[in-house]
């Protein structure tokens, strides 16, 4: 069984057991979290897709760690005008492992 779930505007799919980093979710390390927006689930007797939700649904995660990316950089320059800025950049994230996916 799997899902298409969707969290912090990007989509993910998922089965249970995997391990995915999502954009930083407000939940402490070691906490159970419900994800209700499921937009298909994918069973051994075919596929439910929803509209645009599966009524029912949902994908029941722990967060493993909160983190951040590497840092990249930033460069803006316009030539000829003394234009210069540099700045960095981290993107904070969260990891998840599936735990179920109810449906």
């Amino acid at each position: 069984m799997y899902a298409v779930m969707q969290t912090g505007g990007k989509q993910y799919r998922v089965e249970v057991g995997d391990v995915i980093y999502v954009e930083k979710l407000p939940v402490d390390e070691g906490a159970e979290l419900e994800i209700p927006e499921v937009l298909l689930l994918g069973k051994d007797d075919g596929v439910v897709i929803g509209t645009p939700l599966v009524p029912g649904a949902k994908v029941k995660a722990s967060v493993l760690k909160q983190g951040k990316a590497k840092k990249i950089i930033v460069y803006k320059y316009k030539p000829k005008k003394n234009y210069r800025r540099k700045y960095g950049h981290r993107q904070p994230w969260t990891k998840l492992r599936i735990e179920a996916i109810e449906g």
